[in-house]
């Protein structure tokens, strides 16, 4: 009857423990980034009554005669199912679409965490909802990102200031009527942009000196003051290609524009390459298409793609990379330790295998979107229902076994 009691009071406090995984569980339901439990139970050692009997030739073997001892927790194990998504509309928000965690910086501690409920903090940092800084990685000036150096905090300042970017190239197209007369003109008008962003139009003149032949000139500015060009003259084939200059190109030497200290070339477009200077029958189509300057622009908003990789806006109408959120995933999973809201590594989980999203068995992030728990409501009632079941029935064993105590008790009055 002693052991029936001792067996009966481990299932109890097993069932207790389950109750409470179930309870936890049921708790954190709304949970951004939650992951469910289960309570995982095995039997302890069993007393043996009688040992195993081989067989002989005489009589056959037997089988050992055993009583349980009761039970205990063997572990409790995570479940790692991706949660439902919720769209909420917030540019930092993420979602992880698959395997992988984001990795913070919490008081000098490295965790990991599924919940993406991100924020900006007076710095411009990318903050947890409890002040971890985000890892990742910051892009240079020039919009690069290296993913092989070290993670630290992600920086994303709002009116952040892009420096403007001097006028170096001009990308000309489109066609030439082959059936204007000598003397007939067609006009272009560039913006470039100066060393320190100013607008300066570049007005240019291409005048028709014979059949194949147009001759280009240049002014700038309000007061028209005429610009030096070298290659200006353009040659054409019979069949309408350009033959000349050579380079396809039409330049403007450096220091030949106040404030341009660089040179400028006019490109007339690659041998094959579409929308190329041309000369044919037809309207004259010639405009420019692109020029690779800019004016300063402050940064307006931001963007993540599905690769953590976080996109500037800047009023200027230019985008440039601003940095890239890392993300780490491990061998075992669930060998991770949970610390509040998030995990940390153990002897057992593996090392981080940080890295960008979508490689390396990392899922995908999915901005404006946060994971919810993963926990089963029904699921968890089930549960439930079975810990107090398992619960009652360890705890009728010991009121049976302490009424058959008192029965052999009973027997010497």
């Amino acid at each position: 009857m002693i052991r029936a009691m001792s067996s009966a009071l481990s299932g109890l406090r097993n069932h207790q423990l389950m109750l409470d995984v179930v309870g936890n569980d049921i708790a954190n339901v709304s949970t951004i980034g939650f992951k469910g439990s289960t309570a995982i139970f095995s039997d302890v050692l069993s007393q043996t009554i009688k040992g195993a009997g081989s067989p002989t030739a005489a009589v056959g073997g037997t089988n050992p005669a055993q009583i349980g001892l009761g039970s205990k927790l063997a572990g409790t194990v995570q479940s790692f199912i991706q949660g439902s998504l919720q769209r909420t509309g917030r540019s930092s928000d993420l979602a992880i679409q698959g395997d992988g965690f984001f990795v913070v910086n919490n008081n000098g501690q490295q965790q990991y965490t599924r919940a993406g409920a991100f924020t900006l903090d007076a710095n411009g940092t990318l903050t947890t909802q409890d002040g971890g800084f985000v890892s990742g990685w910051q892009a240079t000036a020039g919009g690069q990102i290296d993913t092989n150096a070290p993670v630290g905090p992600v920086h994303i300042r709002v009116g952040d200031l892009l420096p403007p970017v001097q006028t170096g190239k001009v990308d000309l197209g489109g066609n030439l009527s082959a059936e204007a007369a000598i003397g007939d003109t067609t006009n272009l008008t560039v913006t470039a942009f100066d060393e320190q962003g100013v607008a300066t139009p570049i007005n240019m003149i291409l005048t028709k000196t014979n059949p194949n032949e147009w001759t280009v000139s240049a002014t700038y500015g309000a007061s028209a003051t005429p610009v030096a060009l070298t290659d200006n003259v353009l040659t054409f084939s019979g069949a309408g290609e350009l033959t000349a200059p050579a380079d396809r190109n039409i330049n403007i030497a450096a220091g030949s524009i106040p404030g341009f200290p660089g040179a400028i070339s006019l490109d007339l477009g690659g041998a094959t390459a579409p929308g190329r200077v041309t000369q044919y029958s037809g309207s004259a189509t010639a405009a420019v298409n692109h020029q690779d300057g800019s004016a300063p622009g402050s940064l307006q908003s931001y963007s993540i793609s599905q690769d953590g990789v976080i996109v500037g806006s800047y009023s200027n109408g230019l985008a440039k990379p601003i940095g890239q959120i890392a993300m780490a995933v491990f061998t075992n999973p669930e060998g991770l330790e949970r610390v509040g809201g998030s995990w940390r590594e153990t002897a057992n989980s593996g090392l981080a295998q940080v890295g960008t999203s979508g490689a390396g068995g990392r899922g995908l992030l999915a901005a404006g979107n946060l994971e919810m728990s993963n926990v089963d409501l029904a699921e968890e009632f089930t549960r439930l229902i079975v810990a107090q079941r398992g619960f009652q029935g360890n705890a009728r064993v010991i009121t049976t076994a302490d009424e058959v105590l008192q029965e052999v008790v009973s027997l010497k009055r």
